[in-house]
C-alpha cells in the first residue's frame, strides 16, 4: 500500500452490460486473495455487488447513501463478506434519488471524498467503488474520491464510441476538483478470441490506447456469469474457470504496474 493512503479505483463506463460489476467482484476478489485489504463500495442503485458478495437485501441498514448524505462514517458502512481480505460498503436503490437530493447542494461531489479522509480508509491496499452505468453524480462523486479509473471495455462494435465521453469527463474532473486522477487502465471484457469483430476491437483498442489497455483480457464465461447467483466471485465458485484465471491474471497485472 503505498504510504499515503490505498489505490482508489473507479470501475466505470457509462454504458451497461460491459462487465463493471463482474470486474469489480472478481478483480477485488483477485487482489484479497493475493494478500491486499480490500473496500468494495457499492455505488449503483441496483446493488449487484452486494448480493453478488451475499449481503442480503435486509441486512443493508446503513449503506452508501448514508455516506453520500454524511448520515453515516465509512467504518458505519462496511460489511466484512465471507471471503478474506475483502470488505463491502452495500447499496440499496435509495441511490437513485442522490441527484434529486443533493441538488445543488455545495460540495455534492465530494462527498463521498469527505467520507474517505478518515482514519477507516487507511486500513484498505485496495478501494473499488462500482460505478453506475451513467456519468452522473454517483459517478462524479466516485471520479472525486478516486485516485484512478478503470474501464471496463466490451469488445463489441460500438466500444470505443462511447469511450471518448468517459475520457471527457475524466479530463474534466482532473482539471477541477481532482487533479490526481488518471486512467489506470482499460480491460477488455467479453472476449470472444473465435470471434473476427472482438479481434479487431482489441486491435483497435490497442493501437489507440496503447499501453493503456491491459494485456490480460476478460473471455465469455458462463461461470463468471453464475457465479453471482451463488453469491460468490468466481474464484471462489470456479477457481479453475476462464474467468477466475483471467482475474487472477488481470490483478498479477495491475500489482506490477502500480509497483513499478
Amino acid at each position: 500500500m503505498p504510504n499515503d493512503g490505498p489505490v482508489i479505483l473507479s470501475i466505470a463506463n457509462q454504458k451497461g452490460g460491459v462487465g463493471k460489476t463482474t470486474t469489480s467482484i472478481n478483480l477485488g476478489a483477485a487482489l484479497a486473495a493475493r494478500g491486499q485489504s480490500v473496500l468494495i463500495v457499492d455505488l449503483d442503485p441496483q446493488g449487484n455487488a452486494s448480493t453478488g458478495l451475499g449481503v442480503a437485501l435486509d441486512d443493508r441498514i446503513v449503506t452508501t447513501y448514508d455516506l453520500l448524505i454524511e448520515e453515516a462514517k465509512l467504518q458505519d458502512v462496511a460489511q466484512v463478506t465471507d471471503f478474506p481480505n475483502l470488505v463491502i460498503a452495500p447499496a440499496t436503490t435509495d441511490l437513485s434519488s442522490v441527484d434529486i437530493e443533493l441538488g445543488k447542494s455545495e460540495g455534492r461531489i465530494q462527498r463521498l471524498k469527505n467520507t474517505f479522509s478518515g482514519a477507516a480508509i487507511k486500513a484498505f491496499d485496495y478501494v473499488i467503488i462500482d460505478c453506475p452505468p451513467s456519468l452522473n453524480l454517483l459517478t462524479l462523486n466516485a471520479f472525486v474520491a478516486s485516485t484512478a479509473v478503470l474501464v471496463p471495455l466490451q469488445t463489441e462494435f460500438f466500444a470505443l464510441e462511447g469511450l471518448s465521453q468517459l475520457l471527457l469527463t475524466v479530463r474534466d474532473v482532473r482539471d477541477g476538483a481532482n487533479p490526481a486522477l488518471r486512467i489506470d487502465g482499460v480491460v477488455l471484457t467479453m472476449y470472444d478470441k473465435r470471434n473476427n469483430l472482438c479481434i479487431q476491437v482489441e486491435n483497435d483498442a490497442r493501437e489507440n490506447l496503447g499501453d493503456l489497455v491491459y494485456r490480460t483480457v476478460i473471455p465469455r464465461n458462463v461461470r463468471l456469469s453464475e457465479a453471482p447467483s451463488f453469491a460468490q466471485p468466481v474464484l471462489n465458485y470456479d477457481p479453475n474457470s476462464r474467468g477466475a484465471i483471467a482475474y487472477k491474471s488481470l490483478a498479477s497485472e495491475m500489482l506490477k504496474r502500480h509497483e513499478g
